[in-house]
């Protein structure tokens, strides 16, 4: 089972230049496996190729491990390390350093360019737990769906499926907009892509939801959230509390 998915390697631009390069890919590592980027050459073989003459030919090293990933700087420049799920919080990986060990869930690798920086998406979704009862042999058990309930993803699943858990019988599935506005009283001020962002993290790497095929895909994706966590009884009214107050016309 991969416990790290490396993805979405983007050319953000520096201020005064709005064009940005994506290159939409996934890397799945399983504890133990690496990968490399760089911009590669003829004698230097790299595992993501990073087309940029300030980035180094083999610029350095993304490892998994078990719930998290090691990070080696192999370049002449800084790292930073940004976590998406909080306010701020980063790490600075300075040139040379090695196995650097990064703990945030949802991660931003930042390369710095002359352009702009190289954006490398990291997630790490697989979480490590105590053992139920260490006197008992045999191999440990894999928690099918592991959620933070104190993320901001599991807040957009529970906004999702707050219209069925208030009515079992009702069919709505909010929208991206219904959810950002919804987790506004919160104090969570999200944009209808931060929505989406958290929407298709939890679809294909915290639960792995195969995407439709007929219809609307975005719509049928919330859909398939909503009906595997009600399922499961991953979101419960007892988790309503953490969006806050109902406005007054949906109250």
């Amino acid at each position: 089972m991969s416990s790290v998915t490396v993805e979405d390697v983007t050319l953000t631009r520096s201020p005064g230049c709005d064009e940005t390069t994506r290159r939409r890919g996934v890397r799945d590592l399983e504890p133990g496996q690496s990968l490399t980027f760089g911009r590669g050459s003829p004698d230097t073989s790299v595992d993501l190729t990073l087309q940029s003459a300030e980035v180094s030919r083999r610029a350095g090293t993304i490892r998994a491990v078990a719930d998290y990933w090691l990070l080696t700087n192999a370049s002449a420049v800084t790292y930073v390390v940004e976590n998406l799920e909080g306010a701020g919080e980063h790490v600075k990986i300075p040139p040379g350093r090695a196995d650097a060990p990064v703990p945030f869930e949802l991660s931003r690798l930042l390369i710095p360019v002359d352009a702009g920086t190289y954006d490398l998406h990291v997630y790490a979704p697989q979480h490590a737990y105590l053992a139920g009862d260490p006197t008992v042999a045999g191999d440990t058990t894999v928690r099918p769906f592991v959620l933070d309930e104190t993320s901001k993803y599991f807040r957009v699943l529970v906004a999702l499926c707050e219209p069925r858990l208030r009515d079992p019988s009702s069919v709505a599935i909010p929208s991206s907009d219904d959810v950002a506005r919804r987790l506004a009283p919160t104090g969570e001020r999200m944009s209808r892509s931060a929505v989406d962002y958290h929407i298709n993290y939890l679809a294909e790497t915290k639960l792995r939801i195969r995407s439709a095929t007929d219809g609307d895909r975005a719509e049928s994706k919330r859909a398939s959230l909503v009906a595997l966590a009600l399922r499961f009884n991953l979101v419960t009214e007892e988790h309503l509390g953490v969006l806050g107050p109902r406005s007054g016309a949906d109250a």
